[in-house]
């Protein structure tokens, strides 16, 4: 079983904790998140181990859960790969093309595996008009809710040193 760590509790992060604590394959050591008044409270509420810096969370476990905002996901993803561990990042895995491929490539050379957060292809909705787009020339996207600023936090937020 491998043990993993979630970075980041705020909306999605609660979320990835609760379903890490459910699962079968991975024993949730903890989390990080740098708002210590919520996390504290988080941990009494919930029974989570919280960890006071992204480095011991990254130490303890198999695993990082990268749930930050997009601004950080780079530099956490970069600090994990090169302690040797295997990460999950939520979308978009970073704000650069560049940035990507750095990850894939640190990924190969520590041998461990990364994968992004695209769970909407297993929406059961997208699974069943799959089989009903047949070669189209474009597709048309609208957004039916108001935009949630909950994700754009700034990345100093996830700096390395953030006890």
């Amino acid at each position: 079983m491998l043990k993993i760590g979630v970075l980041g509790a705020g909306h999605l992060g609660k979320i990835h904790l609760k379903l890490a604590q459910e699962s079968s394959k991975y024993l949730l050591v903890g989390f990080y998140d740098p708002d210590i008044k919520a996390s504290e409270l988080l941990s009494k509420e919930m029974g989570y181990h919280y960890f006071n810096s992204i480095e011991s969370l990254i130490d303890a476990v198999d695993v990082i859960d990268i749930v930050t905002p997009t601004l950080s996901h780079f530099d956490v993803a970069q600090k994990a790969i090169t302690k040797g561990k295997h990460v999950f990042i939520e979308k978009p895995i970073t704000t650069t093309i560049e940035e990507a491929n750095a990850l894939i490539a640190l990924a190969e050379k520590h041998g461990v595996k990364g994968q992004v957060g695209h769970v909407e292809r297993f929406n059961p909705a997208f699974k069943a008009a799959k089989e009903h787009i047949v070669n189209p020339m474009f597709i048309e996207t609208h957004r039916l809710a108001e935009f949630n600023p909950r994700g754009h936090r700034c990345s100093r937020c996830f700096r390395f040193n953030d006890t």
